[in-house]
């Protein structure tokens, strides 16, 4: 574990399309590599911050490395006519959608300064959004075997938030998809993550309401930090204005 104490910054990117937001992540992410590469070359230089980027997306559909264009229900013809992407992306998983109203949350960490356990880091995001949606008296769990968060004793299981990663060199980006007021029409475009015999809803379709987007995103990152926090003390820098696009 870097004994070197590390700060987290979290940046409100806003509305962007999905393309843009990985450019920003990739280029956070070869942050982290390329220290680690002159570490063991023995360079003594600071090692770059954290990073938790909150966003909503432009539609589209993103196929991960274990996904299958089978799980595409409808041909890019339509997708095109409908004005939703569709893109092949490096986190694990299947295939998703992502839409307004909808918060997408990506963590660029060194889990060597919390702790070197993907699966952790991976039931760390689905405590945040458990405990976050508990406060809006929505009960949800998790299912072993099936990464992401759904809502208890439903038929057939209803499913609210996404997960899917990278991590390389204990480096994360990608992160996870939380349905807030988003139309969930779009999932009828696709197996979403693979499954036929699931239904996807959101945090406005449980409680018959919508909900406010901004607070829905501050509960989300103070219940993510608090279980970071757990594991290793962390500096929070703030900065809630969009980046410039």
């Amino acid at each position: 574990m870097n004994s070197q104490k590390n700060q987290i910054i979290y940046k409100d990117l806003g509305i962007i399309d999905f393309e843009e937001a990985y450019k920003i992540q990739l280029a956070l992410f070869e942050q982290h590599e390329q220290w680690k590469i002159n570490r063991r070359r023995g360079y003594d230089i600071p090692p770059p911050p954290d990073f938790i980027l909150i966003c909503e997306h432009l539609p589209v559909i993103t196929i991960g490395v274990s996904g299958k264009e089978s799980n595409l229900l409808v041909s890019q013809e339509i997708l095109q006519r409908r004005n939703i992407k569709l893109i092949k992306t490096n986190r694990g998983g299947d295939v998703t959608a992502h839409n307004p109203g909808q918060i997408v949350m990506y963590p660029i960490l060194d889990l060597e300064r919390y702790r070197c356990d993907v699966k952790w880091f991976l039931k760390t995001m689905e405590e945040a959004v458990i405990s976050l949606l508990r406060e809006y008296t929505i009960d949800a769990i998790r299912i072993e075997g099936r990464t992401g968060v759904w809502i208890r004793d439903a038929h057939p299981p209803r499913k609210i938030c996404s997960i899917g990663i990278r991590c390389s060199r204990w480096i994360t980006m990608h992160g996870l998809a939380l349905n807030v007021n988003n139309d969930l029409s779009i999932f009828s475009l696709i197996n979403p993550c693979g499954f036929t015999n699931i239904i996807m809803t959101s945090m406005e379709k449980e409680t018959g309401a919508k909900q406010n987007i901004y607070e829905v995103k501050e509960r989300l990152l103070d219940h993510f930090l608090r279980i970071l926090n757990e594991a290793r003390n962390a500096e929070v820098g703030i900065d809630n204005h969009p980046a410039t696009r």
